[in-house]
């Protein structure tokens, strides 16, 4: 089942808390070697938190992931500000059933969106380095290790600048859209986003000027594909709810390739590049494909594009390039490289 998120503030007596908290204090336990049976069984400080979240986190800010039928998925905790004004990121936890499908990319999103619109000019958090997985998503998002200001063995510290000036640079909020949000932003959002793209020359499929009810009746298929599970669509969201960028996954519908899926479509409107917006998307649809059990994604661009350095940095490796495979959208004819990522192990073929 996929959990289809939303997160929200809540205050740190809602009855959801404790249970998250313990849950997230007893791994972290285990993860020592120092396992315990139960909350009351906690280290003094971590028992207080866990048993009374009010008293412990009252200046705080508690934000919960909730799914569909708002259960409480997961749980991030912002710390009021520290006396150089920076607020810390704490206690980041997903329910085992929930990993992979973008809870806790979501949670960060919203702690730092948060931390920007109280204007903090920074955001911390600390992270045991054994939590690999939970590193990379930080790296994705933007943290940089800093100086420690915990000496505990183990612990790295990571900080993320935050730019607080108003409009665009609010931090866009990335955003799982269901079939019925995919159809109530393709007739504006969503095509004015594939319109901006192709006629600023992105290869996308479409040749440019590209009307924008092509574009719109484009996004209402993606809406029935997404609707039977045939593709799944991120969007990232500005003020206002505009929409900054998009990206769909689409899983291999053959019976032996049903390991992997393509990335399709990764675009961001010129207007908003050079936020990492596309890093982020691409991140969500990664994380969402692996908790899916996919091993291997693939994707093409064409050569000697932007797009290309992106997905380098982010791990993908070129299988090789196809000579005039595609049009342009002024209709001029360009190679197109092939890239691929593993993001499981092998699949078992026996």
């Amino acid at each position: 089942m996929n959990v289809y998120c939303t997160v929200r503030p809540v205050t740190p007596d809602d009855p959801r808390v404790p249970a998250l908290l313990s849950a997230y204090h007893l791994r972290t336990e285990a993860e020592k070697g120092v396992p315990v049976a139960s909350a009351a069984e906690l280290p003094p400080a971590y028992r207080a938190e866990a048993l009374d979240p009010a008293t412990a986190f009252a200046a705080d800010t508690v934000l919960l992931a909730v799914d569909e039928a708002d259960t409480a998925v997961g749980l991030v905790v912002l710390t009021a500000p520290h006396q150089d004004g920076v607020p810390e990121i704490k206690r980041l936890w997903v329910a085992p059933e929930a990993r992979g499908k973008g809870a806790a990319a979501a949670l960060m999103d919203g702690a730092v969106d948060h931390a920007t619109r109280a204007g903090a000019p920074a955001v911390r958090l600390s992270v045991w380095l054994w939590r690999g997985r939970a590193i990379a998503l930080y790296r994705r998002l933007g943290f940089e290790t800093v100086r420690p200001w915990d000496d505990r063995p183990g612990l790295l510290c990571l900080e993320k600048p935050l730019r607080t000036a108003a409009g665009s640079d609010t931090p866009a909020r990335i955003e799982r859209l269901a079939a019925a949000r995919i159809r109530a932003h393709a007739p504006d959002g969503l095509a004015a986003l594939l319109v901006d793209a192709v006629d600023g020359g992105a290869s996308l499929g479409f040749l440019a000027p590209l009307d924008p009810a092509e574009a719109a009746d484009w996004w209402l298929t993606v809406a029935d594909e997404a609707e039977r599970g045939a593709r799944t669509v991120w969007t990232a969201h500005g003020p206002g709810d505009v929409v900054l960028g998009a990206v769909t996954l689409v899983p291999g519908d053959k019976a032996n390739g049903r390991h992997r899926g393509e990335i399709a479509r990764l675009i961001v409107h010129r207007g908003a590049r050079g936020q990492g917006l596309g890093g982020r998307l691409l991140a969500a649809a990664e994380e969402h494909a692996a908790g899916e059990g996919l091993t291997l994604l693939v994707l093409d661009t064409q050569t000697d594009s932007p797009a290309e350095r992106l997905y380098r940095r982010a791990g993908w490796t070129a299988a090789g390039t196809i000579p005039d495979f595609a049009a342009d959208p002024a209709g001029t004819l360009r190679p197109t490289t092939l890239y691929y990522k593993r993001i499981g192990p092998l699949p078992r073929t026996e």
